[in-house]
């Protein structure tokens, strides 16, 4: 339910810039931070979809996020955009996850594990990158995605995902190789048609 306030100040929150908002909304103004959570949920929703969260996770995701960034707001320093700020945000809350969920092991791969199939290439696609980042494998897919969907360093992946700098670097470096690989192929098909 969005939160009401006065006429016409959603519109006039609409107008401002994301810094002042955050001021607004570190000081309380519940209407600011909706402004902030309207203008960006929809980017992180994307930003865990392509980490591999379903649907239905990926909602849950980034309604923790913006939780967690409005509890954290009075503490964050306008040196990075609130964008990069919220995204790491629902990253981190995706690895958390990510860790806690038994089932799921995101770094047990072995780094030689499955090489493009061409065959899974469908001529008639389009380009589809969300439908790419699936193809890969799932530490290739995570590290991919918080290297250049959420801007992580490195380093800070591999402190969260608690592995070695080097391992994140291979799945980054080969997610990459496979991600051009497909772009390639479809452009290849685009050209043929």
């Amino acid at each position: 339910m969005p939160i009401r306030g006065p006429p016409g100040l959603a519109r006039r929150l609409a107008l401002l810039p994301d810094d002042q908002l955050v001021g607004l909304a570190a000081g309380g103004d519940r209407a600011a931070f909706g402004e902030l959570a309207r203008r960006h949920a929809r980017f992180v929703r994307d930003l865990m979809r392509r980490m591999g969260a379903d649907a239905a996770l990926a909602d849950d995701l980034t309604q923790d996020a913006f939780i967690d960034a409005m509890r954290s707001l009075p503490g964050y320093r306008l040196e990075a955009p609130f964008t990069a700020w919220i995204r790491t945000v629902a990253a981190r809350l995706y690895l958390k996850r990510k860790h806690k969920d038994a089932r799921t092991v995101v770094m047990a791969e072995p780094l030689d594990a499955e090489t493009p199939d061409r065959r899974r290439v469908d001529p008639g696609a389009r380009i589809d990158l969300n439908a790419a980042l699936q193809t890969l494998s799932a530490a290739e897919r995570t590290c991919v995605t918080l290297c250049h969907g959420a801007g992580l360093t490195g380093q800070e992946i591999a402190d969260a995902l608690d592995v070695p700098l080097g391992t994140v670097k291979s799945h980054v470096t080969r997610g990459l190789e496979k991600l051009r690989w497909r772009l390639k192929l479809y452009k290849e098909n685009a050209d043929d048609a």
